[in-house]
């Protein structure tokens, strides 16, 4: 099984241009929003909780997290919970009021993605390897954690193979 820095720096890769990357911070989260929402129905309400296929896509999702890094894997789970619950919220809406808003936030979403692309020049991971679909929302909140001073051993780790941003280059060189 690929490590964390393997799967981080990887997808890293396609993401070099802090144009790109800062169009994921929106961009992801609305299309993993979008995903909560439209797989929130069909449902049922048991014991408390609202079970649907985003309920099994997102236990499958932080299982997958957690065996990478544990600490990841808990902010990745409780993400997850918040997407769910916003997405449980809209799922007992009306069908036209879930469908709308669910559509609305995967193409607002990915509007948002191929902009960020178009400014790397470069295609989005997922077309090489579908695997960048699942990683997508963890290289933003391993991003979010390299911005606030966080686990500097695994940016190390991760800019050492994929290279540094584009800002960070020509800071280099001026």
């Amino acid at each position: 099984m690929k490590t964390l820095v393997d799967h981080l720096a990887q997808y890293a890769a396609y993401h070099r241009d802090p144009r790109n990357i800062l169009s994921h911070f929106i961009g992801i989260p609305l299309i993993v929003l979008a995903v909560a929402v439209l797989l929130s129905r069909p449902a049922i309400e048991a014991f408390g909780l609202w079970l649907s296929p985003a309920t099994l896509t997102a236990l499958a999702a932080g299982v997958f997290y957690l065996r990478l890094d544990l600490r990841f894997g808990v902010l990745m789970g409780l993400l997850l919970a918040l997407c769910l619950w916003a997405g449980a919220l809209l799922a007992m809406q009306t069908t036209l009021l879930w469908l709308s808003s669910g559509v609305a936030l995967f193409v607002i979403g990915w509007i948002i993605q191929f902009v960020g692309h178009y400014y790397e020049g470069r295609k989005p991971a997922f077309v090489d390897d579908l695997m960048g679909l699942v990683i997508g929302p963890l290289f933003v909140a391993a991003e979010a954690a390299f911005l606030l001073g966080l686990r500097k051993d695994i940016e190390q780790a991760v800019v050492l193979r994929a290279g540094p941003t584009r800002l960070r280059q020509n800071d280099a060189t001026a």
